[in-house]
Parts: structure tokens; sequence; C-alpha cells
């Protein structure tokens, strides 16, 4: 008897799509394309565990797509690699004793052979590993077009829609140079051209964990200071490190989202990352202890009476507070002022009698992560300074505390307090018992103008008495700017992107430092000459953190480490490493080119396939990942090395695959579901299309091997339907017959075409599914099954299961690969029914069901349903009031008696 053995024809047809290169993608235009589709999925990390049976969800997904449009004629490009550096590999080497490259190619390999075993039609021929030196050559390349551009927050330009913009990257030799510092020294015309680079240096305050010998990013530690991996301690502390000037294109990275195809529910994550807020930048002037190096004989009237001729300087003088606030109208009520433990003016403002209580309060703060600081702390913790700020709008004397709820990387890290107005800081005010001035009238003698942070009229605020809210803010704001106190600003809770790594296993800076005559840092810093790229990493047996900020690569070899140039400026290079997210920021370009020599990307081909048309990946990298591609390929965009604006056109979140107990799949759960095993007791075939079946892509599933069965079964039936079932070998069957459809026949088949056209087109793979199963049930019941419409399902299911469609496609008589066959087409008009069956009612309550003509009137409608012999029995004896005929939908009869 012939079954359905999915082991031997899989693996037969595996073998026949990489002999024969099926889908390798041409970077020539096909004559007969129907347009470009560029379909991608994120980049994977290609751990020891392998695949769970949760990843390939949205690479079914894809592969659905891709199969689906190459049968529409479309030239499509669906390419496959892997994101391969970070702490993982490194932390298991070192566990080890395995080099990370080793392991990392041997987690590759196994990554490769499963996703080959689900059938995924990869271009396996534009694989890239991001720990490819011909690979991060580029990635170091794109990272000196970052140190070697600035942004033009005033330029204006059109873009491709002959909109106009404001804002964009320039080279720094474009920088213009101010006249009192062009008029100095070389050293200083380049330490400002340094201020304003993309890429640059910061002494910042970062996420120190010890034990895993690296700054982690502010996601990757707990709330309670622990890292995310391996749970070890994590402190701040200030360290040299490459920051990236994301913040400078966060109004683009914000408004550019509006013409994406993407879920609104990601764009507001994006947006709230961002966090656009519009307020004002305001001064408060600092009375300086006597103790303190920066004190002047400047009073406060005098200040104020300079800045009203000078103007709001960009940069505040020494003995100046600036603070961000979106609620300018309640400057009356600030109490006192509240500056971060970071904040360099602490240093200066500290009287003698609070610094080692001030010192203290700093040495635990930079135990605490950003996120323990500020969204969680329940305690509200602080220091007074012992020093005082003046109020410029009423020239109150506000004490300053240092607290650790405001961080330094945030707004200007200091902030004026009203409590009267804002829970944290009355909760503040409370505990250390501060005056509390209420400013804004709630107009309702129900709500309580304390603890009131919503709009109303202004109180306790001299002249601005009465006026509203928002007219308030406009007119103080205006006001301020006059004096030269301040000027309305937009904010970001975005912060500029910390860009360095204390590990080895990552790409290396293409950055020398220069050296003086001690081998000290001067603080200059020389880029490597291009045609010296890559800088690869040199070979280290000991690359193990020695519990220091000093990364690894501080103890390479010397002729990696130190070079002399030229001149005779001796030169150490960057020991620091980019982060992991470096390498997956721009992979989606090289795949279009991937083995060019000479470009990061050929411009025509950049031309040709970008953006991408759809792109699928889990919800965990709807935030960082896609803010910093983004970013990435706006500098691009901005310094003319592609075309498009934005790099993802089309975005879906496919929903997470939970285990069988509806938990999270994880080891230390034991609900880890391999596909191995499934794709061993049931086919590639069937754990693809169940993956599809389980429900929406986006949506939240529970695993279940009962549904992989139920699929599994269904591939039977199809087996079934196009097979010989009593033969012993595998022959069409008799029942298949080159032979024209009968009306219903081919409105089944018409139907279904239409349903899993528009199905695939949403990304509705379940209700197509379904659709399919529909037409199965219907066709196993025909005693004759015409040959095209069996072939019809056939390529229907391709895009789902692709091995036994192959098997039935050849069997159904072709010799080629299915693979670039025509898409079914469907004809409307045969969709019809000449016949519908509808519902009869009396009283509402269904009494029959009857056949009439599709498209028959009322009358014919009731005339039917009056002569249906249940419909009279209900009828009889009874007066008929009223009849109500719906077109194809029902008869409802209103009787009484």
């Amino acid at each position: 008897m012939s079954r359905y053995e999915p082991r031997h024809i899989e693996s037969k047809w595996q073998t026949y799509w990489d002999e024969h290169e099926t889908f390798v993608t041409s970077n020539e235009p096909k004559e007969a394309s129907q347009g470009k589709m560029y379909v991608l999925d994120m980049f994977p990390y290609p751990s020891g565990s392998g695949l769970h049976v949760g990843h390939p969800e949205g690479y079914t997904a894809t592969d659905i797509v891709c199969r689906f449009n190459r049968m529409q004629g479309k030239h499509v490009l669906h390419p496959m690699g892997w994101d391969a550096f970070g702490l993982p590999a490194e932390q298991h080497a070192i566990n080890t004793g395995t080099h990370p490259r080793v392991t990392t190619y041997e987690n590759i390999d196994n990554f490769r052979r499963q996703l080959k075993m689900l059938g995924f039609s990869y271009d396996w021929s534009r694989e890239i590993s991001t720990t490819d030196e011909d690979y991060y050559r580029w990635t170091q390349w794109i990272f000196l077009q970052l140190y070697d551009t600035w942004y033009d927050p005033e330029i204006s330009w059109t873009d491709q829609n002959g909109t106009n913009r404001i804002g964009r990257g320039r080279p720094i030799s474009e920088l213009p140079i101010p006249e009192e510092v062009s008029k100095q020294d070389k050293q200083t015309i380049r330490d400002y051209q340094d201020q304003h680079r993309l890429a640059y240096q910061s002494n910042a305050p970062v996420n120190w964990c010890p034990a895993l010998g690296t700054v982690l990013a502010n996601e990757e530690v707990t709330a309670e200071g622990l890292s995310e991996r391996g749970g070890h301690p994590v402190e701040r502390r200030a360290l040299r490190q490459w920051m990236l000037r994301i913040t400078a294109y966060a109004e683009r990275l914000i408004n550019d989202l509006e013409d994406l195809d993407w879920s609104e529910s990601i764009k507001i994550l994006q947006r709230n990352w961002i966090g656009k807020s519009v307020g004002a930048e305001v001064d408060f002037f600092v009375e300086l202890p006597s103790n303190s190096e920066a004190t002047t004989s400047t009073t406060f009237e005098e200040w104020k009476s300079a800045r009203k001729s000078s103007g709001l300087p960009q940069t505040p003088e020494g003995n100046v507070l600036r603070v961000y606030t979106t609620r300018p109208d309640t400057l009356f009520g600030a109490t006192y002022m509240v500056i971060a433990p970071e904040h360099p003016l602490v240093d200066k403002i500290v009287t003698d009698e609070k610094r080692s209580e001030v010192e203290e309060y700093r040495r635990r703060s930079a135990l605490k992560s950003d996120l323990d600081r500020t969204d969680l702390a329940k305690e509200k913790t602080g220091v007074f300074t012992g020093a005082y700020a003046i109020n410029p709008v009423n020239g109150e004397k506000t004490p300053i505390w240092i607290a650790d709820y405001v961080l330094i990387s945030y707004g200007t890290g200091a902030i004026m307090a009203v409590p009267a107005h804002d829970e944290r800081d009355l909760e503040f005010a409370q505990t250390f018992d501060l005056p509390v001035i209420e400013v804004v009238d709630s107009g309702s003698d129900d709500v309580e103008n304390i603890g009131f942070t919503g709009q109303g009229t202004a109180i306790n605020s001299g002249e601005y008495n009465g006026t509203p809210t928002q007219e308030f803010k406009e007119k103080i704001t205006q006001d301020l700017q006059a004096a030269g106190l301040g000027k309305q600003a937009t904010n970001y809770r975005l912060r500029d992107w910390l860009f360095s790594r204390q590990r080895y296993w990552g790409e290396p800076f293409p950055i020398w430092h220069e050296l003086d005559a001690e081998g000290n840092p001067t603080g200059n810093i020389r880029t490597v000459e291009e045609s010296e790229l890559p800088v690869t990493l040199p070979d280290m047996d000991d690359f193990k953190p020695k519990g220091t900020p000093d990364p690894p690569l501080s103890w390479a070899p010397e002729e990696w480490l130190y070079s002399v140039a030229e001149d005779g400026t001796r030169l150490k290079r960057e020991t620091n490493s980019m982060p992991q997210w470096a390498g997956s920021c721009w992979y989606y370009l090289r795949f279009a080119d991937n083995k060019n020599n000479s470009n990061f990307i050929d411009p025509e081909l950049e031309k040709y396939w970008l953006p991408v048309d759809l792109y699928i990946g889990g919800a965990e990298h709807a935030v960082l990942h896609l803010l910093y591609s983004r970013f990435w390929h706006k500098v691009l965009f901005d310094r003319g090395h592609v075309s498009s604006v934005e790099p993802f056109q089309k975005l879906v979140n496919q929903g997470m695959i939970l285990g069988e107990n509806n938990e999270k799949m994880s080891k230390s759960k034991g609900n880890v579901i391999n596909p191995d095993d499934v794709v061993r007791e049931y086919g590639a075939d069937s754990l693809r299309l169940y993956e599809m079946f389980m429900g929406p892509l986006e949506q939240v599933k529970p695993w279940s091997m009962k549904g992989v069965e139920g699929v599994y079964r269904f591939l039977g039936r199809v087996w079934r339907l196009v097979t010989d079932e009593h033969s012993e070998e595998v022959k069409l069957s008799p029942a298949v017959q080159d032979v024209a459809m009968n009306e219903e026949q081919e409105r089944v088949l018409h139907k279904t075409i239409k349903g899993v056209t528009e199905d695939i087109e949403k990304l509705s793979f379940n209700t197509a599914i379904s659709k399919m199963m529909e037409f199965t049930n219907f066709y196993t019941g025909q005693d004759v099954r015409p040959k095209e419409a069996i072939q019809s399902l056939v390529l229907l299911l391709a895009p789902f299961a692709p091995h036994i469609s192959e098997e039935l496609w050849q069997l159904l008589g072709h010799s080629d690969s299915l693979t670039y066959a025509p898409w079914p087409s469907f004809d409307e008009s045969k969709i019809a029914e000449a016949e519908i069956e509808i519902p009869v009612q009396v009283n509402g309550k269904v009494k029959a069901k009857i056949r009439i003509p599709a498209e028959a009137d009322q009358a014919v409608m009731q005339k039917s349903a009056e002569t249906n012999e249940l419909v009279q029995k209900q009828l009889e004896g009874k007066q008929i009031v009223k009849v109500i005929c719906v077109p194809k939908r029902m008869v409802n009869f209103v009787v009484k008696g």
C-alpha cells in the first residue's frame, strides 16, 4: 500500500533544490519579472542549543510569502545569515576553554542544517556572518562614516517625494568653525570637530559588570542591579566609551515612522522609547559656597542684568544650573532643585559640612541600575548639598539636593521640583519636610490643587495669576527668552548609543590612539585608512576578563596593538570592541551584494533591492535593533551611500510560541520542543503547516503535539487524494482523470484559489490552510477528480508544504520543480453559485431551510418559502402580519393566532 512517507520525500527534494540551486537569486532582473520582492527574517543568533520550535514560525511565514511570490513571477530575494559576535559565545569559550570562533561556526553549521531540514527556500549563496572578516570590514567602514559625519539641524533638503525636510548629516569637513575657534591652534579646531561627530568618545557613567568584565546596556541590567545574563552584580562607573549620537536623529526617527507599513503598536513602542517632549530650558543662578574654587563676586541681579543684554548662552556659566521642564508655568512653585549624583556641578557647590554625606550617597547611587533609580524606586532618598539656586522668576533661594531618581543621562541632569503638581516631587518633599506651594488651580471644588498634575489656571504666580496653563507656558517661555534666562526646548528620552564593550569577541574599532613620548595617550586619535580594512581580531588564547575595565584586547600581541605612523608618532589601537548590535545594523544591505570587494553594496543593486519589502521577526527587537538599524540607514542616506530613507517598508512581529504548559519555552522549565524530534516523527511539512495553522501569525500560541498530528493526518489525506492508496507503488489515483470539471467542482476550485491567494497576501496563513482542508474534504468525496483541480491544489499547498507538493507535482506528470510554476488564477464569475440555501423563520425562529436561485428577488423568495411543507405547517391557521425577505439571507414570517 502506498503511504505518505515524509522522511524519504523531504530528503529527496532538499537534495534536488541544493543540486539545482533552485533558490539562487540572480541580481539581473528577469525579463518576465513582475517586480522585485525582498523578504527578510530577523538575523538569528546561532546559539549552541540550536533551534526550538518557536524559531521557525517567522521563517515559515517568510518562506510562504517568498514561494508564493516566485510563482507569481516576482524576482524574489530571500537570504539568511548569522548575528554571531557577542557575549554568549565568548562566555561559553571562557567556561569551556574553546575559542569562540570554533563554537560560533559549529553553531552556525547546526543552525544551517536545521533550516535546510525544514525546507526553507533561502538563497544560501548569499549567506553572511557578522564574524566574517570580509563582512566586518564594511561594519568598520560604516563606523568611519559615522566618525566623519556631523548633524546639521538647520540644513534644508528635499526628499524623494518632493517634501521639504530640515536636518541632515554632513561630512565633518563641512562643519562651520566659529571665528573664535578658527583663530586658535589646530588642536582647538580638532577638539571642536570631535565635539560634533556622530561617533565620539565620552567618559560616560556606565553599567560595569566585574564578573562579565564588560559594560552592559541599561536593557541588559535587571531592576535588582544584576546582569541579565548570569545574575552578576553591576555597578555604575565612569569609563571612556565610544558613543554614537543617535539623539541627533531623534526627530527624523519619529517622523519617518508615519509612512511605514508597521503595526501601530510597534510605532508606539518606538515613539515612547525616543520619548519626545516639548518644554523649556531655564537657567538658575547658583550661590557657590565660600569653599568653592569657582566662587565669583557676581550677584544674582548683576548676572540677570548681563543676561538681558547678552541673551541665553549655548552653554551656561560655571555657576549656573540649567534645567529642562515640560511645565514652565509651574516655575513659581519650585521649592527645591534636584541634580543627579553624577552631575559635574556637585563638586563645585557642595559645602564642607555636607561633603562626606554627599560622597557616601554618590557611592551608593553608583551601585544602582537606572531602572532601579527611576521607575521602580519606591523609597525616595537624597542629600542636601548645602548650596542654593535662585529662582529666576521670583528671586527665591531654592535648596539644591542630589537624589538618584534624577539621571544625568536625561535632560540636563537637573530638575526644578514642584511638589504641589508632581507626584514624585511631592513624595520627596514629604519625606524631607520641604515646602509645597500650589500654583495651578484645578478649577474644581472636587479636585485638590496639591497633587493636581493637569492643566488649569495660574495661582500664586505673580503677574501671571489667572492665566490658563497653555497660554501661561507660551507667555513665560517668551518672557524668559527675552530676558536671556531660558528658551523653548525639545527633549528626548532617547540617549546617545553606548557603542563599546570590554570584550574580545566583537568587531575591532578602526581607530588608533596617539601616544606621547612616555607611551601615554594624548587624547588625539587617528582613523585606520580604508585601504587597510579590515582590522582583524588578533589570535589570542587568553581573553578572560581580569575584573578590571581593561578590555582583553589590551593584552593582545604587541605587533597588533602598537604601530608607528609615517610622521613618527607612536600609535596604539582602540582596545574596546563594538557591541553585538553593530553587525546586525546593516546586514540587510550586504545580502543584496555579499561578494562585493570594492563597496559595501553596489549603488545600482541598492536602488533595485531596497527597501526590504517584508521584515518578520520577534517583538523583542521591536525597539532597539530597529531603532539602531534605522539610524545607521539614515546616516548612510545622508552621506549618499543609500537611496531610501528607511530600510524596512513592512514589518511584522510574529507572536511567541509557548510550551505545552502555556509557559515560555526554556531549558529550565523543561518545555523546549526540538524541531529535529518533530521532523523525525511527522516530517518538516507537518511542522511548517502546524506552525501556520495554530492561529494568527502575530498571536501568542501554545504548542500542541496533537495539533502536529492533526495536520500530519491532513497531509495524508492530500496524499491519498492524488495517489492510488491501494497500490504497492506510488502512482496516480485512478480517480484523478483528465476531464472537465462540473459546475460545483469548478466553483469549489475557484473559491479556494481566491481565498488562499487573498489570505497569503494578508499573511492570514491559518485561514488559508482551512480553505485547503475544505477543498480536500470536498474532492475526497468525488468519484472523479479532474486533474486540473488537483494540480491547482498542489500548487496552492506548495508554499506551505513544499516537499509533498513537489512529489505530487512530479506524480501528476511534471518533470521540473514547481518552484516557478505559475500560481493558479481564479474566475470571479465561476465562484457565484446558481442556487443558495437560506433559512426560513416564523416569528424569528428557524423552521426550515430552502434552496433558491442566487439572484432571486423578494417575491420569488416568499413564494419558495410558502410552498415548503414544513413552513406551510407552521403557517396553518395563523394570520401573516408581515413578511421580511432579506435577499440571499433569509425569509421571516411574522404571524399571530
